[in-house]
C-alpha cells in the first residue's frame, strides 16, 4: 500500500475533524477509502490461501475448501 494514499486519507481525517471538508474533499475521500478497503481484502484473501485446516480424520486442506465445505 502506498504510503502516500494513507498519508493523504489521515489528512482528509484530520481536516474533516477539525474544519470540515469541501464536496471535492469529500468526494475524494470516498474514493481513496474505496481503495484502502480493497487493498486490505485482497491481503485479506491473499492470507487465506496461505492458511489450512486440519482435520479430526488427520487430513490437512485448504481454508477456503474447508470454509466451503462446512456450507454445504
Amino acid at each position: 500500500m502506498e504510503n502516500k494514499l494513507l498519508q493523504r486519507i489521515n489528512e482528509l481525517a484530520k481536516k474533516k475533524k477539525t474544519v470540515g471538508l469541501t464536496a471535492d474533499e469529500l468526494a475524494e475521500q470516498k474514493k481513496l477509502y474505496k481503495i484502502y478497503l480493497d487493498e486490505i481484502r485482497t491481503q485479506f484473501d491473499k492470507t487465506l490461501d496461505n492458511v489450512s485446516v486440519k482435520n479430526k480424520d488427520g487430513s490437512v486442506v485448504p481454508f477456503k475448501d474447508a470454509f466451503n465445505t462446512k456450507l454445504k
